[in-house]
C-alpha cells in the first residue's frame, strides 16, 4: 500500500539559504511519525512545504497518492490535511467557540459540524466549558487545546502538529500527548514536530531526526529511544 504521505528529495530555500537538502521520508495511514532535532534544524520548513505554505525549489510531495507539491495550502485542507502551527496562532478576539468553528470553513453539512464539534468537546471538556470566554484569555495549555481542536474540525485524516508542547508545564504537556494518542487511536494519522524528543518518542511508531535540513537517521521510535547518539544530544535531562 502506497504511504499516505510521499515526500521525496525535496529542497527548500530561504532566499540564498537552503533550508532543506534533499529531504525524504514517508508517513504511512494510522501512523504517528515523529521529526525531531535541534531548532533552526529545519522541522518547521519541512511541515510548511507540505501543507503548501512554502514550494519546494525541486523534489515532489504526494498525499493520498496525489502530487500535491504546487497545490495552494487551502486547497491541501479541503483534502483531508489540517496543520496544527506552532505558537498556537489562534483568534484571541474571538470567543472559544467561534475559533472551533472557523476549523470548518471547508464543510458543508450543518449536521456533521455538529458531531464533530461534539467530539472535540469530549476530547476537550475544557473547551466546552470555556466555549464563550475570549479565546486570548485562555491559560497557554488551553490554547494549545483550542488549536488542536480547531484542526479536528476539518475531519482531517492526516493532522501535521508542530511544537505541541512548547511553553507548557510538565503536567499539561503529558495531558497533550495522551490527547494526540487518542486522536491518533481514533484513525487520525499525525506528523509530530516536537523539541521534546523524548516525549515524542515515547508515543511514536517511528521517527526522523533532522540536522541542518538533512535527515541523518531514521527508524522505530522504540529503537532510537534507546540509540546512544539520539540519547546524548537529544535525550540528556
Amino acid at each position: 500500500m502506497a504511504p499516505l504521505l510521499q515526500v521525496d528529495n525535496i529542497e527548500v530555500y530561504y532566499g540564498v539559504i537552503k533550508a532543506l537538502k534533499g529531504i525524504s521520508f514517508e508517513v504511512n495511514k494510522g501512523e504517528i511519525v515523529a521529526l525531531i532535532g535541534a531548532n533552526g534544524a529545519g522541522k518547521t520548513t519541512i511541515l510548511h512545504t507540505v501543507t503548501g505554505l512554502l514550494k519546494p525549489k525541486t523534489g515532489k510531495i504526494s498525499f493520498k497518492g496525489n502530487d500535491i507539491t504546487k497545490v495552494p495550502a487551502h486547497k491541501i485542507v479541503t483534502m483531508g490535511m489540517a496543520h496544527v502551527p506552532e505558537g498556537r496562532r489562534i483568534f484571541s478576539q474571538l470567543s472559544v467557540l467561534d475559533n472551533i468553528k472557523l476549523g470548518a470553513f471547508t464543510r458543508k453539512d450543518k449536521e456533521e459540524i455538529e458531531e464533530t464539534l461534539n467530539y472535540v468537546y469530549e476530547r476537550f471538556p475544557r473547551l466546552k466549558e470555556r466555549k464563550n470566554q475570549i479565546a486570548g484569555t485562555l491559560s497557554g495549555g488551553e490554547q494549545q487545546m483550542l488549536a488542536m481542536g480547531r484542526a479536528l474540525m476539518s475531519k482531517p485524516e492526516f493532522v501535521l502538529m508542530d511544537e505541541p508542547s512548547m511553553g507548557l508545564s510538565p503536567l499539561l504537556v503529558s495531558e497533550i500527548f495522551e490527547i494526540i494518542k487518542a486522536i491518533n487511536e481514533n484513525g487520525t494519522t499525525v506528523l509530530l514536530v516536537e523539541q521534546n524528543a523524548k516525549k515524542a518518542l515515547s508515543i511514536a511508531d517511528r521517527a526522523y531526526v533532522l540536522e541542518t535540513g538533512n535527515i541523518v537517521l531514521s527508524g522505530d521510535a522504540k529503537n532510537l529511544m534507546n540509540d546512544e547518539s539520539v540519547k546524548k544530544a537529544y535525550l540528556s535531562e
